[in-house]
C-alpha cells in the first residue's frame, strides 16, 4: 500500500507532468510509454532524452503512474486523476442518476433527523444530520463539476473545426441536454413532480423545526450549531442547484436551437436544389417567386372605423351626476334614543323605592336600545351614591337583544332627589 504522504510528495515533485497528463486522459485511459515521454518532453523541454527517461521511472516508482494488469500501458492513479481534476476543473460530465440518488437519500437522513428529535436520541440526531452534511456537500460539490464540465464543453464546440458538420461538432452538446439538463430540469422543477427542491425544502423545515427545540430544551451548543449549519447548507444548495441549472441551459440551449435551425434550413435547401437539379430552374420555380429576394412590410399605419368611435365617445363624455341622500332627523332617530333626562329623574323620584333600577329602566320606556338602557343605569348609578343598595344574590334580566347577568342594584325610599 503506498503511503500517503510520499505520494502528495510526489504529485508535488511532478506537478507539471502530471498536469499535462490528467487532461489527456479523457481520450487515452492508458498510455505507452512513448506518449509519456512525448508530454515529458512538452511539459520539460530542458530535460535531455535520458532524463526524461529517469522521470518516467519516478512517476511509476512513486505510484503516479501505475501499469496496467495486462499489457505495456501506464495509468494514472484513480485517487490521484480525481485529485487533479478537481483542482484544475477538468471533471467531465457526471450522471443525473448518480446526483437523484444522493436527493433521494436525503429524505432517509431527514427521516432519522426527526426520529431522533421525536426519541430525544442525540446520537441518531447527530448521525441524522451528519448524513445530510456530508450529501449536501456531495451534491454541491458534483454541481460544480458538472457546471464546469458543460462550460468545457460549450467552449471545445465553439472552437471546433468549422469545415465539420455541425452536428459533429455539437454531437456533445445535444447529447448532454438530452442526458443531463432535462433530467435535471425535471428533478429541480419546483412543483410536485420535482424531487430535487422538494426534498431539500423538507430538510431545511425538519432543520429549522429541530434548531427550535433544541434551543428549547437547552441542548449543547455544539449540537445546536452542528443543525444550524447543516439549515444554512441545505438553503444554499437550493439557490446554488437552481443558478447553476439556469446558468448550464442558457449555455447550451442557444447552441442546441443553431443545430435544429441549421438541420431544418439544410434539409429545406437540399430538397430545393434536389429539385431544381432535377426538374431545372424555371419548372421548379415557375408559379412563385424566388425566396428571400424580396421582403414586403406595410408600410402604411390606418386607423380602423372602431378606434375613431372610441375617440368620439371619449371627446363628448359627460360625467353621470349620483344624488346622495340628504341628512334627515329620522335618520338620527334611527341611531340614537332621544332621552329627556330631567324627566327621567323626575319620574324615578317619584318612583322611589325602587328595589331593581335596570328593571325600571327597562320598564320605564320600552323602545329605548340595550345600550341606552345600560348607558342610563350606570349614570344613574353614579348619581345615587351612598343611597344604593345592592342584592345579595345574582340574578338576569331580558332587554331587547341581551339578557344581563348582574346583582340588583336598587335605591331607597329615603334617599336624596337625584338631580341631572
Amino acid at each position: 500500500m503506498l503511503n500517503p504522504r510520499s505520494l502528495i510528495f510526489a504529485l508535488y515533485t511532478h506537478w507539471d507532468a502530471m498536469e499535462s497528463l490528467v487532461p489527456l486522459g479523457r481520450e487515452m485511459p492508458l498510455f505507452e510509454p512513448e506518449q509519456v515521454l512525448s508530454v515529458l518532453a512538452r511539459a520539460h523541454p530542458e530535460l535531455a532524452a535520458l532524463a526524461r527517461e529517469d522521470k518516467l521511472r519516478a512517476l511509476v516508482s512513486s505510484g503516479l503512474l501505475s501499469q496496467a494488469p495486462r499489457g505495456t500501458g501506464l495509468e494514472i492513479h484513480p485517487l490521484i486523476l480525481d485529485f487533479v481534476r478537481g483542482l484544475t476543473r477538468e471533471h467531465e460530465l457526471g450522471l443525473s442518476e448518480v446526483l437523484r440518488a444522493r436527493v433521494d437519500g436525503i429524505t432517509a437522513a431527514t427521516e432519522s433527523l426527526a426520529v431522533g428529535l421525536a426519541d430525544a436520541d442525540y446520537d441518531k440526531l447527530r448521525r441524522g444530520f451528519s448524513q445530510l452534511s456530508d450529501l449536501f456537500r456531495h451534491i454541491r460539490q458534483q454541481l460544480e463539476h458538472d457546471h464546469h464540465a458543460i462550460l468545457e464543453l460549450a467552449e471545445r464546440a465553439k472552437s471546433a473545426d468549422a469545415s465539420l458538420p455541425i452536428a459533429r461538432r455539437y454531437s456533445e452538446v445535444l447529447a448532454a441536454y438530452d442526458e443531463y439538463i432535462e433530467p435535471m430540469a425535471a428533478m429541480m422543477d419546483p412543483g410536485a413532480a420535482g424531487t430535487f427542491a422538494r426534498q431539500l425544502e423538507h430538510a431545511e423545515r425538519v432543520l429549522d423545526h429541530t434548531f427550535e427545540q433544541l434551543n428549547l430544551r437547552g441542548a449543547l451548543y455544539t449540537l445546536r450549531l452542528g443543525v444550524r449549519h447543516v439549515a444554512y447548507q441545505a438553503k444554499d444548495l437550493r439557490r446554488m442547484g437552481r443558478e447553476l441549472l439556469n446558468h448550464c441551459t442558457q449555455t447550451l440551449l442557444p447552441l442546441r436551437e443553431e443545430v435544429r435551425q441549421h438541420n431544418v434550413l439544410s434539409a429545406a435547401v437540399s430538397e430545393l436544389l434536389g429539385r431544381v437539379r432535377k426538374r431545372g430552374l424555371k419548372r421548379t420555380l415557375r408559379d412563385a417567386e424566388l425566396p428571400l429576394w424580396r421582403r414586403d412590410a406595410p408600410r402604411r399605419v390606418n386607423v380602423s372605423d372602431e378606434i375613431s368611435t372610441i375617440m368620439a365617445e371619449a371627446r363628448h363624455y359627460q360625467p353621470a351626476l349620483v344624488a346622495f341622500p340628504e341628512e334627515s332627523a329620522q335618520a338620527l332617530e334611527d341611531v340614537f334614543d332621544r332621552v329627556d333626562e330631567a324627566t327621567l329623574h323626575r319620574d324615578l323620584n317619584a318612583a322611589l323605592p325602587v328595589d331593581d333600577l335596570l328593571v325600571w329602566l327597562r320598564d320605564y320606556q320600552s323602545t329605548w336600545r340595550d345600550d341606552t338602557v345600560l348607558r342610563l343605569f350606570h349614570e344613574l348609578l353614579a348619581h345615587a351614591g351612598a343611597d344604593m343598595h345592592i342584592g345579595e344574590a345574582e340574578t338576569h334580566t331580558d332587554l331587547r337583544t341581551v339578557r344581563v347577568r348582574y346583582f340588583a342594584h336598587g335605591l331607597a325610599s329615603c334617599a336624596d332627589k337625584l338631580t341631572p
